[in-house]
């Protein structure tokens, strides 16, 4: 059985408010446009998830909010600011066939270039900037038999890609 992933880290947050808590923070307009984009990429490509993982921070709500999914989202503290074993933890659980993980660096980003197979020539894939996307392919019975080095990477993309 094929399995699919997309691993997002959210849009670009705002930095106004300094009395807001990092878990509070909003996007700013170009993350929206950003979010927006990439859900709109997602589509053009065949890549809609069935199911989504998202942290509970209000960026994250809100980016996935503009992705435009009809997807109900699980959204857990599980996932705020988690290291990238504690997100393949909480994947493992999953059960839908084409999985969005929403989440922060720098565990994304670890979960990224740790579960591909090969690393995308990509001049921003290590440094997952915001609204970076990876999309991942395993061949597995069900997302408890994921493993780190198992992932062939169908895509990957920044916003400054698609504007």
């Amino acid at each position: 059985m094929t399995l699919r992933l997309i691993l997002m880290r959210h849009a670009k947050s705002s930095w106004k408010q300094s009395d807001l808590s990092d878990h509070d923070r909003r996007l700013n307009q170009r993350g929206r446009d950003s979010a927006d984009a990439m859900g709109d990429w997602l589509r053009k490509k065949g890549f809609a998830p069935d199911t989504v993982l998202s942290s509970s921070a209000e960026r994250t709500l809100e980016t996935y909010a503009h992705l435009r999914f009809d997807v109900p989202p699980e959204f857990t503290r599980r996932l705020y600011l988690a290291p990238a074993p504690a997100m393949l933890d909480a994947l493992r659980s999953a059960t839908g066939k084409t999985i969005l993980l929403l989440g922060h660096n720098p565990g994304i980003g670890e979960l990224a270039e740790r579960l591909a197979r090969d690393i995308p020539r990509h001049d921003r894939f290590l440094d997952y900037p915001t609204c970076a996307t990876t999309v991942f392919e395993f061949d597995a019975e069900s997302w408890e038999k994921v493993r780190f080095g198992e992932g062939r990477v169908l895509a990957f993309t920044v916003p400054n890609d698609i504007f």
